[in-house]
């Protein structure tokens, strides 16, 4: 059995005052014209993982227009040890909660026992030539997917930062700087040896792979996290030398205003690895088939390591891609052994699926199955 979503609920979500969905295990196909909720409803199934969903906004935002209610998500996840009910929504005084099988899930990370999510949108078309903040949020997407809780450990490292920053601006006590340097030390060294690590994991699988012609490969590296290049061998070694560091740095980021050295700094670099040319040289075609290249690589990584198979949310995937390759696509969807949603204008896009998917026509927030 394919692991899916087998019922989706929204209540108050974006532009759907009320929504539902029965599904099977079949891809789902949704079209219809710009605006109309197609990519609403992937943002749904997105809040349903560890962070902010494909489009990184606050949770405020999320609320229909004129509601008194709630917005909630809530989704019946069809697995081998049978089925599974995720919820979350808002919360009164903010931010929000998660539910599980009827009661308060431990944490939000709870919800990855049971799905794993991974999405392209057209906003990341630009990735590779776009600025580095980009592709360590697409970056750290990836090692939530095999990490959970790295999704946290980066806002935790974010909000420590900007403490750090307001204590140098206003001349805070010393030990209270050190105290948050030593925990932005503790999250920083967290943060750069799990993406490292499943960097390596992900370039070895992409590498036992290069015959495969369908989409281009990635050759994948983290810029230097000090300027020497070299980097202690242990945890607890990265942590001193973080917190050393930022000690020295003081009277500097005081003067720029900014942290200027740790893992919020590093980029992500990638090659395309058939050309030997960089990713950001490439025409706007190369680098979209880069990036499903990658996606897809990335979700058998997340198969391997974890037994669970990543949903994928593909929001206008198929627009720019000729036909040869959009069947190479659907091919490798299937080749996954999961549930994925795809999102177009023109049904006519996905015509290759035939009867392997399910097509929904959206049109101002309602949803009519074909």
């Amino acid at each position: 059995m394919i692991r899916h979503i087998s019922r989706l609920r929204l209540t108050a979500f974006r532009n759907y005052s009320a929504a539902a969905l029965d599904l099977d295990e079949r891809h789902l196909v949704l079209t219809g014209p710009n605006g109309s909720g197609k990519t609403n409803l992937l943002e749904a199934i997105s809040v349903l993982s560890p962070g902010r969903g494909l489009r990184g906004t606050s949770f405020d935002t999320l609320q229909s227009q004129g509601s008194d209610m709630g917005w909630a998500v809530a989704a019946t996840i069809e697995t081998e040890d049978g089925p599974a009910d995720i919820g979350t929504g808002a919360l009164p005084e903010g931010g929000r909660r998660v539910r599980i099988n009827g009661a308060n899930a431990r944490s939000i990370e709870a919800m990855s026992d049971y799905m794993r999510l991974l999405w392209l949108t057209p906003a990341m078309d630009g990735l590779f030539s776009g600025p580095a903040g980009e592709r360590r949020r697409f970056l750290d997407r990836l090692v939530t997917t095999l990490i959970p809780s790295h999704s946290s450990s980066v806002a935790d490292f974010e909000k420590a930062m900007r403490q750090r920053n307001k204590l140098l601006e206003e001349g805070g006590d010393a030990h209270w700087l050190s105290a948050i340097e030593a925990q932005m030390a503790e999250l920083g060294a967290s943060i750069h040896l799990a993406r490292t690590d499943s960097l390596s994991h992900l370039q070895t699988l992409i590498a036992d792979s290069l015959e495969d012609a369908s989409f281009p490969a990635a050759l994948l590296a983290l810029t230097p996290l000090f300027e020497s290049g070299e980097e202690p061998p242990t945890s607890a070694a990265l942590e001193a030398e973080l917190a050393q560091r930022w000690h020295a740095l003081r009277g500097l980021d005081r003067a720029a205003g900014r942290t200027t050295l740790g893992p919020h700094r590093v980029d992500l670099d990638v090659v395309h690895a058939q050309k030997a040319m960089p990713a950001a040289l490439g025409s706007t075609g190369e680098q979209k088939a880069l990036l499903i290249g990658l996606i897809l690589a990335h979700a058998r990584l997340v198969r391997l390591r974890t037994g669970i198979v990543p949903f994928l949310l593909l929001d206008e995937i198929a627009a720019h891609l000729d036909p040869d390759r959009r069947r190479a696509l659907f091919a490798a969807l299937d080749g996954l052994g999961t549930q994925c949603f795809l999102t177009g204008t023109d049904p006519l896009l996905f015509e290759a699926l035939e009867d392997r998917a399910q097509r929904i026509t959206v049109r101002d927030g309602r949803l009519t199955h074909e």
